[in-house]
């Protein structure tokens, strides 16, 4: 399929009032990584800095005991039960906005699922990729996890399905609320091409048993990679990630 140069790779639509628009995730991990790791670890800060950083549409809190569970957000005056909740004021806007026959049909912000402390949270943005490309959604890259919540990955084909971009979530504690604010990344969208997750790009590798499936071209890349620049005490600190990025500048020039 032929693609225009100029189309961006993904297009996010933030529909919901006041909602923080997505931005490029940080190489620093917002200043959490080590200064080492920053400096000189390449694999890490690649990884941080690997799509966009996407916030909570509102600041909000959940609170699970176990069985039930109660959410609040800012500007109520009290908690309430969640079953499925809309974001404050958005249906009417939605239906306002809609064309005939997509009126009653706005994402909900929240909702709890049948399993034990489960929720699906909406950012407040739908998504469209590029031809060809799937958005992976997964928690922020290399940055401390939200104590109380674990996040599912999930795959979505963008390209193909348009609508609310969300993400799934098990509350992990009790007693204790959870609160997501929206000057934190609630989650990370990282582009993939979709034939990077097909079952014949997954199906297409190998495993050589032991020390003797190494290759000649094996010892000399562990060689070039590992053991030369070690040679006579060299290796100064940061190698490989200065090579990366006199790489990546070439590749731009």
């Amino acid at each position: 399929m032929a693609t225009d140069a100029a189309e961006p790779l993904v297009r996010f639509h933030a529909v919901t009032p006041g909602a923080r628009a997505p931005q490029r995730a940080d190489r620093a991990a917002g200043g959490t990584l080590p200064t080492r790791a920053f400096r000189y670890c390449e694999a890490a800060t690649s990884a941080a800095g690997f799509g966009w950083h996407v916030f909570p549409a509102i600041d909000m809190a959940l609170a699970w005991d176990g069985e039930a569970i109660r959410w609040t957000w800012r500007g109520a005056d009290a908690w309430h039960p969640l079953t499925v909740a809309q974001f404050p004021g958005f249906r009417d806007a939605f239906d306002t906005a809609a064309p005939a026959g997509l009126g009653g049909w706005s994402p909900p912000l929240v909702g709890a699922l049948p399993e034990p402390g489960l929720v699906n949270i909406w950012s407040g943005l739908f998504a469209r990729s590029r031809p060809g490309w799937s958005l992976l959604v997964r928690a922020p890259a290399n940055l401390p996890r939200l104590p109380g919540v674990e996040l599912y990955e999930g795959i979505v084909e963008a390209d193909r399905w348009f609508g609310p971009l969300f993400v799934n979530l098990r509350l992990t504690r009790t007693g204790t609320p959870v609160e997501f604010r929206q000057d934190m990344p609630l989650f990370q969208v990282q582009p993939i091409p979709r034939e990077a997750h097909g079952e014949a790009a997954l199906s297409g590798f190998e495993v050589a048993h032991g020390l003797a499936g190494m290759a000649p071209a094996d010892w000399d890349a562990y060689e070039a990679s590992i053991v030369a620049p070690r040679r006579e005490g060299g290796c100064p600190l940061g190698r490989q990630a200065a090579e990366v990025r006199r790489r990546r500048r070439a590749e731009a020039a």
